[in-house]
């Protein structure tokens, strides 16, 4: 009797132990997890892009001749605690025609030539994004150099170097064991992961098309100890056009589509249109593959251009959800219309 009490203890004792073990490892690999879908997810995709191409494009960068400051902000499946929450504050502008130098021909005559002939565009960004226990925190800087093709249409060409801090908030959980190795590891501490991004931008008064290739070192990024392995960022590609229908002087339909792909080819496709009056109210749709639904709105005033978005998912997710918020905020600087043949419509 006593010897099967025994053995009925240590039985007891052997099933708490591998309890206490398999929390511990449930745990290591929902932190593991969410490192995955955070590569896996990879990069934000803003809904109202065709306001701030900039973002997915660094050819854009000083395309359209103006000094830019945007401000987007947001927020995913709100209603939901660690839904992804994204902003970003962005600059560009292009280097325009200003200093001269002094030319001297062979038959000893001056004549002065522009130093600068307005093809350069210079931009950059800081960024915030947060996702359940994952966070990242970076910047980006951006060169971009701008061709006209015949007399309309201009190609512009850009490259950029990224940089962000990446981090688990270990704050937010709790461990039995606050001295785990995952805790004292770069999981907690954070790492800095450097990376760059390359496109190609086609604009002309009626369309505008871009790719562009981001993540493009696939940046390896070692977390923890040799145990938990090394986590690699995978390429991002973004296609996007558009197409300007006018009819009469104040109202014009605009539609576009944009196609996101990482190298495990998983498209993702958003299709929509636009209704633009008078080039100073905006009113859209879109359809994004992923089953959502996403209504944008916005707002011209002089130099200052304000856009709101909704996103509603089609799944069953929506249900205790209130949709996806993406508000953005834009100023406009100076008046290149003397210096570019034409000005890319906000």
């Amino acid at each position: 009797m006593d010897r099967d009490l025994s053995a009925g203890i240590l039985l007891s004792l052997n099933n708490l132990l591998l309890l206490v073990r398999l929390k511990k490892l449930i745990l290591i690999s929902s932190l593991l997890f969410a490192v995955k879908i955070l590569y896996s997810q990879q990069l934000p995709l803003y809904s109202q892009y065709l306001y701030n191409k900039f973002l997915i494009n660094p050819a854009v960068a000083g395309s359209d001749g103006y000094t830019s400051v945007n401000l987007t902000a947001r927020e995913q499946l709100v209603g939901i605690e660690g839904a992804p929450a994204t902003f970003s504050l962005s600059v560009q502008t292009r280097v325009l025609k200003k200093a001269y130098i002094v030319r001297r021909t062979v038959v000893k005559k001056h004549f002065q030539k522009p130093a600068s002939d307005g093809r350069i565009g210079l931009g950059g960004y800081v960024f915030s994004d947060k996702s359940g226990l994952t966070q990242r925190t970076g910047f980006q800087l951006t060169y971009a150099y701008h061709l006209w093709l015949q007399n309309s249409t201009q190609l512009s060409m850009g490259l950029s170097f990224t940089g962000y801090h990446f981090k688990i908030n270990t704050n937010l959980i709790k461990l039995e064991d606050q001295n785990d190795p995952l805790l004292n590891s770069d999981l907690q501490k954070g790492i800095f992961v450097p990376d760059a991004s390359f496109g190609v931008y086609l604009l002309n008064a009626k369309y505008s098309a871009g790719i562009s290739a981001d993540q493009m070192f696939q940046a390896v990024a070692k977390i923890g100890s040799d145990a938990y392995g090394r986590f690699k960022m995978s390429r991002q590609y973004y296609l996007f056009g558009n197409y300007s229908f006018e009819y009469g002087p104040y109202n014009e339909i605009q539609p576009s589509i944009l196609v996101k792909m990482s190298e495990q080819f998983r498209p993702q496709a958003d299709i929509g249109v636009t209704y633009i009056a008078n080039k100073s109210f905006w009113v859209g749709l879109t359809y994004r593959t992923s089953n959502a639904i996403i209504a944008n709105i916005g707002v011209k005033y002089q130099k200052i251009f304000i856009g709101y978005s909704l996103d509603f998912t089609l799944q069953q997710i929506q249900r205790i959800s209130y949709g996806t918020h993406e508000v953005t905020f834009a100023i406009k600087f100076g008046d290149n219309a003397r210096r570019y043949r034409w000005l890319d419509r906000y």
